[in-house]
């Protein structure tokens, strides 16, 4: 599921820069890059410093990337995406410094109607919530909250990707004004996620802390003739909790606000 989750967000990543899509597959995407997507991904400032002393014709790279290798044909060669690849993470950044806001309306369909149509407000967080300790998982969140009754759903992005949008109101459409402010919209999602990570399980943690006291026990056998404990061992004490601490952050990819005449009909979270 992670990792269709991936190619899905991968897919749209291009789409949304402009990207040509060449072939796409269950487990793969071969994308012909813009010149932007290019100098933002492909690490080439001499190459694009030297075509713009010259004057010489751009020639972005294609790439072919792989999200599940299983579902990939062998002949395909490509560079292969998780979560945790440097690739994946400069993605992450991109989105943030291109497109961090949005702001859409659907285009409804006005063949039966006589008068103007209301468009409801929503907003919408990307969120990547990282579970960290000496190991690392990461999952990405896409949760939608109703401006004007609060209501909370889950997978916003996939549901509301099947509306037709456009960046300007539509003729014969207008918006009604949220009740909820963006800001407090923001904090409830917020709420909701901590919440659920307080309720919920975390077998990870407990290993995580049994492999930190094992080496702790390491740690403090090896100084256990010091009567006073060195700064080195004080040191390495220090980086072992570093190491092996639990810790779950979370953190917004990109969000945007969708104006809706469609109820997108998500099973409610909150």
């Amino acid at each position: 599921m992670l990792q269709m989750e991936i190619h899905q967000y991968l897919e749209t990543f291009f789409c949304e820069n402009d990207c040509l899509i060449e072939e796409k597959g269950p487990g793969h995407l071969v994308v012909q890059l813009t010149v932007d997507m290019d100098k933002e991904l492909m690490n080439r400032p001499f190459y694009w410093t030297y075509l713009e002393k010259t004057g010489g014709t751009p020639n972005p790279m294609k790439i072919t990337l792989i999200t599940d290798q299983e579902k990939t044909p062998d002949h395909i060669k490509g560079e292969v995406i998780h979560f945790g690849v440097p690739r994946l993470h400069q993605i992450f950044q991109a989105t943030k410094k291109n497109s961090a806001y949005i702001r859409l309306y659907e285009i409804p369909n006005k063949a039966n109607s006589k008068s103007q149509i209301p468009l409801h407000p929503w907003l919408m967080l990307n969120i990547k919530i990282s579970y960290q300790c000496d190991r690392k998982k990461d999952l990405i969140r896409s949760i939608g909250i109703n401006l004007i009754n609060g209501s909370i759903f889950e997978d916003f992005y996939e549901k509301v990707d099947t509306i037709p949008l456009q960046a300007t109101i539509p003729d014969y459409c207008f918006t009604i004004s949220p009740i909820i402010k963006p800001v407090s919209g923001i904090k409830r999602i917020e709420n909701l996620l901590i919440n659920e990570v307080k309720k919920s399980e975390h077998p990870w943690a407990n290993e995580a802390i049994k492999r930190w006291n094992e080496d702790l026990q390491l740690l403090d056998h090896f100084y256990e003739d010091h009567t006073e404990k060195p700064e080195t061992y004080h040191i390495e004490k220090e980086a072992l909790k570093d190491q092996y601490e639990p810790v779950v952050n979370m953190e917004i990819i990109n969000g945007g606000f969708y104006y809706l005449a469609t109820n997108p009909y998500m099973y409610e979270r909150g």
